[in-house]
């Protein structure tokens, strides 16, 4: 036996009887169930339906009650009985409400904390009624958060060879204040500025996270976490009032171990094209992705960054989004080499002069990396 839906074949089984639920978009559908037997006969009973239009929020991904990475992509689609259509979609995480877009279809990537994530999808309707869809998740990882508290270190590195200068750097001035309350999402966000007199200048923050000098108070003297770990996921909110008066902005995440060097460099290229570019590692030249990237001035940008290091030592950069918008790269490159002594996991935001040296700040809030 069998049923067509507007003269496509759905649903097939073998046998005299039948029972299952077809899901049929709003509207009218000629349906009609079929029987065939063993001498090439056939018989069918036409039933037209008329499906009502129903509220509702109908997610894809990711599935309750499930396992995802730090990284997750949410999928949804929405339906409603008012006349005016659905107005907007919003996901909230543990009673948050973290993302929102207009229209009934939704689809873009959150960075979620390791651990039990709850979850809920939900749709606005344009008569005032909203409905949704509960996703439960364990986030597999480890965070270390608010690292725009921690003191990260600094050193120059000035045109036209890049060559590390610590401060003060002839022609190059540049500082970092903690605690700032505004601009503050969290209201603990930090202040990076770079200024001085000499073009093209740039700025290097780092933060040693894992590792050697480890600010998180992990050392990991035996050698036994670092190796361990191939996925990484940079996420940070920037705010510039004045992005044009950026070269680039560039966030970084490096690991070095056993001799081996892998600089997961990922920058936007500002001037010149406005572009995502990442770190071709042994070559030490950035590569053009394709990708846009035009931060709002005067305005809170959120920036996640995700990578692997493969069982080679390999860097895959997976993806880059920029205030919702995920950019799939999937682009692999070769590590390169390091002293034996290197031993660690550092995070960067490096700010880049232009052609005038114009001073800028830019400020960091919730800024976090996971490991897994």
């Amino acid at each position: 036996m069998g049923v067509y839906i507007d003269n496509q074949l759905e649903y097939v089984v073998n046998g005299t009887s039948m029972n299952t639920t077809l899901t049929l978009t709003p509207g009218k559908h000629n349906a009609v169930v079929q029987e065939w037997d063993y001498c090439g006969g056939a018989t069918g009973t036409a039933v037209p339906i008329n499906v009502a239009m129903q509220s509702g929020v109908w997610v894809t991904s990711p599935a309750n009650n499930t396992t995802v990475s730090p990284l997750t992509s949410y999928v949804a689609t929405a339906t409603t009985s008012c006349a005016q259509g659905v107005a907007a979609m919003g996901i909230y995480v543990n009673n948050l409400l973290v993302y929102q877009v207009a229209g009934a279809k939704l689809n873009t990537e959150l960075t979620l904390t390791p651990g039990t994530a709850n979850t809920v999808v939900e749709e606005w309707d344009n008569c005032g009624g909203a409905t949704a869809t509960a996703v439960k998740l364990n986030v597999a990882g480890t965070s270390l958060t608010k690292l725009q508290t921690d003191a990260w270190q600094s050193v120059g590195q000035e045109a036209p060879l890049d060559e590390d200068c610590p401060y003060p750097c002839a022609g190059e001035t540049w500082s970092m204040t903690r605690g700032i309350t505004s601009p503050s999402l969290s209201g603990d966000a930090a202040e990076f500025s770079l200024g001085g007199t000499k073009p093209y200048s740039d700025v290097l923050f780092y933060n040693q996270l894992i590792g050697t000098a480890s600010t998180q108070g992990l050392p990991d003297s035996s050698h036994t976490l670092i190796p361990t770990l191939h996925n990484f996921v940079y996420s940070t909110d920037v705010y510039v009032a004045d992005v044009s008066a950026a070269q680039a902005l560039e966030f970084d995440i490096n690991m070095f171990l056993n001799g081996v060097g892998m600089t997961f460099g990922t920058e936007c290229r500002v001037a010149g094209g406005n572009e995502w570019d990442v770190w071709d590692n042994v070559n030490a030249r950035w590569v053009a992705t394709g990708v846009a990237c035009n931060p709002i001035s005067n305005a809170w940008n959120q920036v996640t960054v995700a990578v692997e290091r493969d069982a080679n030592n390999n860097l895959i950069f997976q993806s880059i989004t920029l205030n919702g918008k995920t950019a799939v790269l999937n682009k692999t490159y070769p590590p390169f080499t390091v002293p034996a002594s290197w031993y660690g996991v550092v995070c960067d935001f490096q700010m880049d002069g232009n052609y005038q040296q114009e001073a800028y700040n830019a400020y960091l809030d919730n800024t976090m990396l996971t490991y897994w």
